[in-house]
């Protein structure tokens, strides 16, 4: 238990009323989950202003409440403390109620459109392999040490992230890996934290439903780099041209990672496989069990982040040849008949184009390429023609189906990716609105030699349509089918 002004004293208030000094036994963001003596944080959100509901905690026993403005009773007996920003201030004090976990860790933030799951997922396994404890926040999971929970979000919100955080520390983990995205920065979930270190994979067009604009969306990620300490590092991908940018106003020490120019880290693939790649990072020769020169980025950003924090050179490239693929991100699956499918979260343009060309470039021409994708209801339509086309030219056949429609109908999903298509790639794209049927037709066309991509959903299990969560798992779908 912490006094109201332990927990304020990062705030600037504009206006105080009542008792700062007041003993608050929790502290909530969501009004259900007030109780007697929490200090509420009424937060003007995307959908929902909790300035409504103070009334509500109050009368559940808040005792004391931090809000943008008094509402129209200022209650007896309940301290109100009035900032510029709840949202801010939400970080700040969730920050100051669980001590300050970030400082007792090693924190590093990854950042970009594609490639921050496997990139922290992997600087979690790594340290692991090394002996050491470390806690991981990712798309797929949340780790304490070797202790999971499911995640419901790239990078928690407010008091979920320092909860985390708090957690690692007491579980003695060194190190903590997350994904930092771009939504994160601009509600300020990440405000507060130290951070060790800061990666910048990558930027393609991606959540412009949210950002309206590419320079907002860069805008967003470059929050991240701009708020870093100057005894962190910045490592950037210097052959996105996005890269140099997250570096313009950082005070952090600037690093970069590039596979076609001089960096402090580079990398080439000497031979790609569809069971792993050889590489040759800083000069040095790599077995590895990834695919693709997208994940030679995603290695050479992990060796670099690694070295970074001191691990030693030949124990990080040994344990990096023991790594494996993500869940969901190019997992490859053999079949009985000779085809092989592989499983990736490929939802943005650039990814797709990403996963295609390796594929292409690994077969050679030796089998055919067989594409299952969709597109997201209640998000960018603008990437909806896109993903089609790109999916069209770098396939030989390409179904089209649902992904996660949401609120929306899947066949104006379909129509909207349809619009991406000429005459020619017409004719070699069908559409199957229900994906597990999609996925089935897929297996049912593969030849001996061929490739099955089925894209979009990677890790995902579910299906979101009209509201309802409805299990779906791309992974299982595939092996009930393809050794049939």
């Amino acid at each position: 238990m912490k006094t109201l002004n332990q927990l304020i004293k990062e705030l600037k208030p504009t206006q105080v009323v009542g008792d700062l000094q007041v003993a608050i036994s929790d502290v909530a963001c969501d009004s259900r989950q007030v109780k007697t003596g929490a200090l509420f944080v009424a937060v003007r959100g995307v959908a929902v202003d909790a300035h409504k509901f103070i009334p509500q905690t109050i009368a559940q026993g808040a005792a004391a409440v931090i809000c943008e403005e008094l509402p129209a009773e200022v209650a007896q007996g309940v301290t109100f403390v009035v900032v510029p920003d709840s949202t801010i201030a939400l970080a700040l004090v969730a920050n100051e109620w669980y001590d300050r976990p970030s400082e007792k860790l090693r924190l590093v933030g990854v950042t970009g459109t594609n490639g921050k799951t496997t990139t922290a997922t992997l600087l979690y396994e790594l340290v692991q392999l090394l002996g050491y404890k470390a806690g991981l926040l990712s798309t797929v999971r949340n780790v304490v040490d070797r202790t999971e929970e499911p995640a419901k979000q790239t990078t928690p919100d407010h008091l979920t992230l320092n909860r985390l955080l708090h957690e690692m520390v007491e579980a003695g983990c060194d190190y903590a890996f997350m994904e930092v995205s771009s939504h994160a920065c601009v509600q300020h979930r990440i405000d507060g934290l130290k951070f060790a270190g800061a990666v910048f994979t990558n930027l393609t067009r991606d959540h412009l439903d949210y950002h309206k604009t590419v320079d907002q969306y860069i805008a967003a990620k470059k929050m991240f780099f701009d708020a870093l300490p100057s005894e962190a590092f910045a490592l950037v991908n210097s052959d996105d041209k996005v890269g140099d940018v997250m570096l313009q106003n950082t005070r952090a020490s600037k690093y970069h990672y590039s596979l076609r120019t001089i960096a402090d880290f580079t990398c080439k693939v000497l031979e790609d496989r569809l069971d792993g790649m050889s590489l040759l990072i800083n000069g040095k020769e790599l077995e590895v069990q990834f695919v693709g020169r997208f994940n030679a980025y995603n290695l050479t950003s992990v060796y670099g982040a690694a070295l970074l924090l001191g691990l030693p050179m030949d124990e990080v490239l040994v344990a990096m040849s023991k790594l494996v693929p993500v869940a969901g991100r190019f997992q490859t699956l053999n079949s009985t008949r000779g085809f092989t499918a592989i499983v990736d979260y490929a939802h943005t343009p650039d990814a797709l184009v990403n996963v295609l060309t390796t594929i292409g470039e690994v077969l050679s021409g030796k089998g055919r390429i067989i594409t299952v994708c969709g597109c997201g209801g209640n998000r960018d339509a603008g990437k909806r023609p896109i993903m089609a086309r790109e999916a069209a030219l770098r396939s030989d056949q390409v179904i089209l189906t649902s992904d996660n429609p949401r609120n929306e109908d899947p066949e104006q999903i379909l129509l909207d990716m349809e619009q991406g298509l000429d005459d020619t790639l017409r004719a070699k794209a069908l559409k199957v609105t229900d994906r597990r049927d999609a996925i089935r037709l897929a297996c049912q066309l593969a030849k001996p030699g061929d490739v099955v991509l089925v894209a979009g959903k990677g890790h995902e299990d579910y299906q979101e349509v009209k509201g309802e969560r409805l299990h779906f798992d791309d992974k299982e779908e595939l092996l009930k089918v393809m050794n049939n």
